[in-house]
């Protein structure tokens, strides 16, 4: 299927933005040219001059990265952001000999996987495409401000997302802010820090410049609480506590959102949980499924998932956890069971109950347990523990017997592994965070490597060749 089917198909989707949204597509439908190998005036680029001086136009450029997004085979919300971190941590476990190096931690130098990651975030549908949107819209004089400020706000979102999953996954990364190739060729690797103060830059702004009403008809382009809970991800990670639990405490008084009690109910279209979701602009049979429930989910009932749960993420639930029995499933083979993810229950043209599934970003529930973190880091362990039980409550569990500081932690941690697994490299990037990866894996990995070099993927071969002043992350 062409990028313009796939664009018509999105675009029918979003008509309750008030645009009667005209097809325009100028940008990256020919070769993936990566990020730093753009040539001057090459055929994919943005012409500023045309795209960004009618509005129609100018949405439809920004609405080209969503769609691109999803279309890509390897791209951030094909399942691989699920896949192979959970591989990587305590979550997955793989069949497919292709996929034990991520298991096993023998990654090479010139993995396709890894390559597929960097040329998603870096090739002309996400950082190159939402670069030239934003110096695109900032030259324009011919759209109206608020306009303007959205369509900015929504790309410096893009942008913001691409890193935080680059630096989480290869550690200092190239930072190109601009579609100017000649400055891109010769970036190098920018430091850890630096690259997350480029995020919040681009996270404060775009919160600061879209509003809470969605552009759109559902929850498919980010508003102003979408920025601010990846922020507060953000604010988290980079142990800022009170910034974090602030953030988040906007998105969950904000009135807009709401824990889904049927918990099979959360990963639907229009889910009142959700912040941001990807719909599947697919033709006919595969447009209420998404990548991930049709990559994951097994071929029949007889068979062994292509990724089942490791045994520690079975032994992780609580008995009586309404998680296990609507989240999760198993295939039961030569008397053994494997147990697999079931968010998604969607495989291709099989619906479960005639429903349409959207890919979720973020959603309420991941707030609660960041400011319940936030809030014991803080030693508010009432507050904490009131977060924790919220999410306790709506599993099914009783409220936590956690009451001291070092034991909310310990508990808050333990249930962003139960309710945010298989979502997006959660778990492999918590265990980081945290300090714990070199703790937590050696017990379940016997490959895990004494040096804890694995935390990092390597970047790829064909990137070090054509920039011979980076240096291969430590291991490989």
């Amino acid at each position: 299927m062409q990028p313009s089917i796939y664009i018509r198909r999105f675009i029918s989707l979003l008509k309750g933005s008030g645009l009667s949204m005209l097809l325009f597509f100028a940008i990256g439908v020919s070769s993936c040219n990566k990020l730093i190998e753009i040539p001057a005036n090459a055929p994919n680029q943005i012409v500023t001059s045309q795209v960004f001086s009618d509005s129609l136009d100018a949405v439809n450029a920004v609405v080209g990265i969503y769609v691109n997004a999803y279309a890509g085979t390897s791209g951030p919300f094909s399942g691989y952001l699920t896949i192979y971190p959970g591989l990587s941590a305590d979550e997955l476990t793989p069949v497919s000999a292709t996929d034990q190096a991520f298991y096993s931690y023998s990654i090479i130098n010139n993995n396709s996987i890894c390559s597929g990651f960097w040329s998603s975030f870096y090739g002309q549908y996400l950082i190159y495409q939402a670069n030239a949107c934003i110096d695109g819209l900032n030259a324009s004089s011919s759209i109206t401000p608020a306009l303007k400020n959205q369509l900015i706000g929504e790309c410096e979102f893009v942008r913001a997302f691409c890193y935080f999953h680059l630096v989480n996954l290869f550690g200092p990364v190239p930072l190109a802010v601009t579609s100017d190739y000649q400055t891109n060729a010769g970036l190098p690797r920018a430091p850890v820090d630096t690259v997350y103060s480029q995020i919040v830059r681009d996270l404060e702004d775009a919160s600061g410049r879209l509003v809470p009403a969605y552009p759109s008809a559902g929850r498919l382009r980010p508003n102003q609480y979408t920025a601010l809970a990846l922020l507060s991800r953000v604010y988290l990670y980079r142990q800022q506590w009170q910034k974090a639990e602030n953030a988040a405490s906007q998105i969950i008084g904000s009135g807009v959102y709401q824990l889904v009690t049927n918990l099979d109910n959360v990963f639907l279209d229009g889910s009142q949980e959700a912040i941001l979701q990807i719909t599947n602009t697919n033709s006919s049979s595969y447009q209420s499924s998404t990548h991930e429930g049709s990559v994951m989910l097994p071929g029949s009932a007889t068979s062994i998932p292509n990724y089942y749960f490791t045994p520690s993420l079975v032994q992780a639930f609580e008995t009586g956890d309404q998680r296990v029995v609507h989240w999760t499933n198993f295939n039961t083979v030569g008397g053994a069971a494997y147990y697999y993810p079931y968010k998604y229950k969607n495989q291709y043209s099989a619906l479960v109950n005639n429903t349409k599934e959207d890919y979720m970003l973020f959603r309420l529930s991941e707030q609660y347990l960041i400011r319940a973190e936030a809030r014991a880091q803080q030693n508010n362990t009432s507050g904490a523990a009131a977060d924790l039980n919220t999410i306790r409550s709506r599993a099914g569990l009783p409220a936590t017997t956690a009451s001291t500081q070092a034991d909310l932690l310990a508990a808050t941690l333990h249930e962003r592994q139960t309710e945010l697994f298989c979502e997006m490299g959660q778990r492999w990037y918590d265990l980081k965070r945290t300090g714990q990866v070199n703790t937590i894996l050696p017990p379940e990995k016997s490959n895990w490597p004494a040096d804890g070099h694995a935390v990092f993927y390597p970047i790829p071969l064909s990137e070090l060749q054509k920039n011979a002043s980076w240096q291969q992350n430590a291991g490989y």
